[in-house]
């Protein structure tokens, strides 16, 4: 019943946001550019191309980011882990970089398939190394906090090899990076959104496939292996799901901060389940709405996203430290 509701509020909160705009253009026409209607060129244009493109970006990056972040937390059993915190995203970042600031702009310029794919396949290079390093260590060190601090210690030595990059580039090259380290989900082609919605459907699938295993993992590995749990095979499936979630969220994105920390916790609340065979639905709708309502924001007000998405999600990170504070 609950997922039934998150469906009606998802579908509720996608079209407001494409009645929401600078432009006042009537609900009716923007029914009737979605429909093929008549309507003068340009609101089509404004529909199509720019607030349903929008909207759906903002949908396919909330929802990669929150279950990225959900696979993060079951896998490491740590209500702190997420794509953000880990470095997961910082590794991203950086593929992202390489290609934005330190690749000839021949290469990424216009429109084309290989130039989007270069951006993205950085961008899962980078977040693939990181939750490796992470998840290596993980097992040889098992204790959940000096992995956090490992985790931030590489987005840390990231942010440094970023800066480094940025004072080596050009001004147009550095121009560009600064606006998508500020989150934006205005600037996603529809190439680029295709590729998005190519590999967050892959994410889901693999995410789908684990639910079960995932249920047994909070237990503790002995337990899901006495349970029939294959982990390397679990493991095998959360971390290229992971990557296809979080790194392309990323490549075309920018880093949506706090977004994939908080919103597993949100939905573990209003369902009061740990069961991933909702937890995993439920947070990808979830995901998708906060992300759609954070782009209502942006359109109203004219800031960034991350900084949206940052004010949503700190105030459920000091709860959840608080909580588990009190039972340490």
């Amino acid at each position: 019943m609950i997922l039934y509701g998150g469906i009606l509020i998802l579908a509720a909160a996608f079209a407001a946001d494409l009645l929401t705009g600078s432009s006042g253009i009537p609900p009716s026409d923007v029914w009737k550019a979605l429909a093929g209607g008549e309507v003068p060129e340009q609101t089509r244009l404004i529909v199509t191309d720019i607030r349903l493109c929008k909207t759906l970006t903002a949908l396919l990056s909330g929802t990669a980011v929150s279950v990225s972040g959900l696979l993060m937390q079951t896998l490491f059993r740590n209500p702190l882990a997420g794509p953000y915190v880990l470095g997961i995203s910082s590794g991203a970042s950086l593929g992202a970089a390489l290609c934005v600031l330190g690749i000839s702009s021949s290469f990424i310029a216009g429109d084309s398939f290989i130039g989007n794919m270069g951006i993205a396949g950085a961008a899962w290079t980078g977040a693939a190394i990181i939750l490796g390093i992470i998840m290596a260590a993980g097992r040889k060190i098992g204790d959940i906090t000096v992995i956090l601090i490992l985790g931030m210690m590489l987005g840390a030595g990231i942010d440094a090899a970023v800066q480094i990059l940025q004072y080596l580039s050009d001004e147009q090259s550095l121009k560009t990076y600064i606006v998508w380290t500020m989150g934006s989900l205005g600037n996603v082609s529809g190439l680029q959104l295709l590729i998005l919605a190519a590999a967050v459907l892959a994410g889901l699938m693999l995410a789908a496939f684990s639910c079960k295993s995932l249920n047994l993992l909070p237990a503790g590995e002995e337990y899901a292996v006495s349970a029939g749990t294959d982990i390397g095979r679990t493991r095998t499936l959360v971390f290229i799901s992971t990557v296809l979630l979080s790194g392309t969220a990323t490549a075309f994105c920018g880093p949506l901060g706090f977004i994939g920390l908080a919103v597993p916790h949100i939905v573990r609340l209003v369902t009061g389940t740990a069961d991933h065979r909702i937890l995993v639905p439920g947070t990808a709708l979830c995901g998708g709405i906060i992300m759609i309502c954070c782009d209502m924001v942006t359109k109203l007000t004219a800031v960034p996203v991350n900084a949206v998405t940052s004010l949503i999600g700190i105030p459920v990170v000091i709860r959840v430290v608080i909580k588990y504070r009190k039972y340490a």
